[in-house]
C-alpha cells in the first residue's frame, strides 16, 4: 500500500520533531531522550514533542512538549519517562475481536501519518530494536522523515555492533551467575540461569564467560541433553563438584522446538517464550542424579538505571541521531561498527537480527577454557584435562 508523504524532507524546514520509544523497555531509554531533547533544543531551536507508549502515541495521538526540565535529571533512571508499547505495530493493529473471538488487524499506518501531520512533526526519532524499525518503515516508505537509533538488551538489531541496553543487562546477569556460583559452591550443586534471548544469544554468552559459566546455551548451537549431561557427571564427580549453566530463552534442543511458555493471538508477535531453564534443570537432575536448582532472571534484565558504558553509548547515539538529523538525513538508522558511530538505510535493518556466527571469538575462547555450549564440538570432560574434538 502506497500512503502520501507528510513530512518536508529540507533540513531547514525542521522546527519540530517527535520522539518515541518503542518495543520492551531497557536501561539508556531516559538517556537517550535527555541527549536527543536537550541537542535539539540547545543546538538548533528545535521544539521536542514525546509520543506517549510508542506508536500506540501515534494511533491514539497522545502526544506532549517536552520542556529543558522534563528532561533535566533523567540520565540515570532506568525505563522511559515516554512510556513503552511492544504489543502495537501499525501495519498489522488488533483494532477489535471477531464473533468467533479471534482478533482483527487493521492496517492504521494512515492513522500514524495523520497524527504527525495534525501535530505538524517534520521529523520522527524512533528508539528500539528490529521490531520498532519494522514498525517505522512503512512510515519511512511513505516519506515520513525517520531516524531510528538502537536499543535492545538482546543486542540483535542487524546493522550495529553493539546497542544500548546491552551491557547493562550484561552487567546484570553477570552479578546474579556470580551469587549462584558461590551458593552452587557451597552446596555442591548444578544452578540453571535463564537470561533473556529469543533468537540471539548475546546475553547468555556474554554473561556466561564474564561470570565463568560452565555450560553456556544459545539458541545458535542446539544442545544435546547426553552432551551436557556427561560434561554435568564429570564435574561433579572428578571436578569443582558443581556447575553453573546460563541458558537462552530462545535455546533449544537439537532436532527440537524452543520452549513456548504462551501464545497472545492479539500481539503482532504472538509466541511467548519460557521454560527452558526449568527444562533443563529437569533433564539435568534426571540424568545425572545432581541436586538442581533453576533461577529465572525475566524482566530482572530490562530495569535499572544504565551502567555508565550504556549512558556514554546511548549519549553518543542520541547526539549522532540529531547531528545527522539536521544535515539533510532522511530514513537512516545509527549505528556502531568497528567502534565508529555511522549511520545505515533503517530500511535494510528493519525485521533482521543479529545472530551470534557458531565460530564467533568469544565462543572460541569459551572451548578454549572448557566451557560446554551443549554440543559435541569441543567437548571437554567437565572441565578436567584436556579438551578432545569428538
Amino acid at each position: 500500500m502506497h500512503y502520501s508523504s507528510a513530512l518536508p524532507m529540507s533540513p531547514d524546514s525542521i522546527r519540530r520533531i517527535g520522539i518515541l520509544t518503542g518495543g520492551g523497555d531497557c536501561p539508556g531509554l531516559n538517556a537517550v531522550i535527555r541527549v536527543v531533547a536537550k541537542t535539539a533544543m540547545l543546538q538548533f531551536g528545535i521544539e521536542v514533542i514525546g509520543i506517549e507508549d510508542g506508536f500506540q502515541g501515534l494511533i491514539e495521538n497522545r502526544l506532549r512538549p517536552l520542556s529543558f526540565r522534563d528532561v533535566s535529571g533523567i540520565l540515570t533512571r532506568g525505563g522511559t519517562i515516554l512510556g513503552s508499547n511492544n504489543r502495537c505495530n501499525p501495519k498489522r493493529y488488533c483494532t477489535s475481536m471477531a464473533a468467533d473471538g479471534s482478533p482483527v488487524f487493521s492496517d492504521v499506518t494512515p492513522t500514524c501519518i495523520e497524527t504527525i501531520r495534525k501535530n505538524k512533526i517534520d521529523a520522527l526519532i524512533v528508539i528500539g530494536g528490529d521490531g520498532t524499525m519494522s514498525c517505522a518503515a512503512p512510515l519511512v516508505e511513505a516519506g515520513i522523515n525517520v531516524i531510528g537509533i538502537p536499543k535492545t538488551i538482546d543486542n540483535d538489531l542487524f546493522g550495529t555492533e553493539i546497542t544500548f541496553g546491552f551491557l547493562t543487562a550484561v552487567a546484570t546477569a553477570t552479578e546474579a551467575l556470580d551469587r549462584l556460583h558461590s551458593t552452587a559452591d557451597s552446596h555442591h550443586r548444578v544452578m540453571v540461569c535463564e537470561v533473556m534471548g529469543r533468537n540471539a544469544g548475546w546475553i547468555a554468552l556474554t554473561s556466561g564467560v564474564a561470570s565463568g559459566s560452565d555450560v553456556i546455551l544459545i539458541p545458535e548451537i542446539p544442545y544435546e541433553e547426553d552432551a551436557i549431561a556427561e560434561y554435568v557427571k564429570q564435574r561433579m564427580s572428578g571436578g569443582p563438584g558443581f556447575a553453573i549453566v546460563v541458558v537462552a530463552e530462545g535455546a533449544k534442543p537439537l532436532g527440537g522446538a524452543q520452549s513456548v511458555a504462551r501464545i497472545d493471538p492479539t500481539s503482532p508477535d504472538p509466541i511467548r517464550l519460557g521454560g527452558i531453564g526449568q527444562r533443563v534443570a529437569d533433564m539435568i537432575a534426571a540424568k545425572t542424579k545432581a541436586e538442581v536448582r533453576m533461577t529465572s532472571l525475566g524482566h530482572i534484565l530490562r530495569g535499572g538505571m544504565p551502567i555508565a558504558a550504556d549512558r556514554i553509548l546511548a549519549t553518543n547515539f542520541g547526539y549522532h541521531a540529531v547531528s545527522i538529523l539536521m544535515e539533510g538525513a532522511t530514513g537512516r538508522l545509527v549505528v556502531r561498527e568497528n567502534n565508529v558511530f555511522s549511520d545505515v538505510d533503517l530500511l535494510v535493518s528493519a525485521g533482521r537480527q543479529r545472530l551470534i556466527p557458531t565460530n564467533h571469538a568469544l565462543i572460541t575462547a569459551a572451548r578454549a577454557l572448557g566451557t560446554s555450549f551443549g554440543d559435541r564440538l569441543g567437548h571437554t570432560h567437565g572441565g578436567v584435562g584436556p579438551s578432545s574434538v569428538i
